[in-house]
């Protein structure tokens, strides 16, 4: 029965039929990036702290599905991602065709309000994201995580204050956004 799985799972991997004893080829294929050179890939993700964070969590979740549908401007990609279960832990990474893109969703509704409810209060949640962009660097906020994560837990850890209060600044990203911050760090820490 073993080897009858395994010779199905493997024409079903490669999509053709073989014999015992013959071996399969990895099917490899890779991507051509040259047409993206801003690329900026998105990890976020919401972590449960308290059981009324499971409402705060698929509240979310149903909100950012719908804004996804949308098609924002510059949004490649979009997947839904677990992290796991016990406890609840969601996420989602998205690929844009650049930063100003992104930033611009992120500044504008309905991001801008979601931003601003959370910041208010996380609801019982754990909230992170992490940027990598094309051209070079990274940068991550992490608000309310109650275990570390990702860089939270090799890098030297800074308060998101001055220059790290912003992703723009965080990531070095040059110019100057075109919109607003959801919440200006005065107002966040008055």
């Amino acid at each position: 029965m073993r080897i009858g799985l395994n010779i199905v799972w493997g024409a079903i991997a490669t999509g053709t039929r073989r014999s015992e004893g013959m071996k399969a080829k990895v099917h490899r294929r890779t991507v051509d990036l040259s047409g993206y050179p801003d690329l900026v890939v998105i990890y976020l993700g919401m972590r449960v702290n308290a059981l009324a964070g499971l409402k705060t969590l698929f509240g979310f979740g149903l909100k950012i599905a719908k804004s996804v549908e949308t098609q924002p401007d510059g949004l490649l990609l979009h997947e839904n991602i677990l992290f796991s279960l016990l406890p609840p832990h969601m996420g989602m990474r998205q690929y844009w065709r650049d930063f100003k893109s992104l930033e611009s969703w992120a500044r504008s509704e309905p991001h801008r309000e979601w931003w601003q409810q959370f910041l208010r209060n996380s609801g019982g949640t754990g909230f992170w994201h992490e940027s990598y962009f094309m051209r070079g660097g990274m940068e991550a906020v992490y608000d309310d995580m109650v275990k570390d994560s990702g860089f939270l837990c090799f890098a030297p850890v800074q308060a998101a204050r001055g220059s790290m209060f912003s992703a723009r600044s965080r990531a070095q990203q040059p110019g100057e956004p075109t919109t607003p911050v959801p919440v200006a760090e005065e107002e966040f820490y008055s």
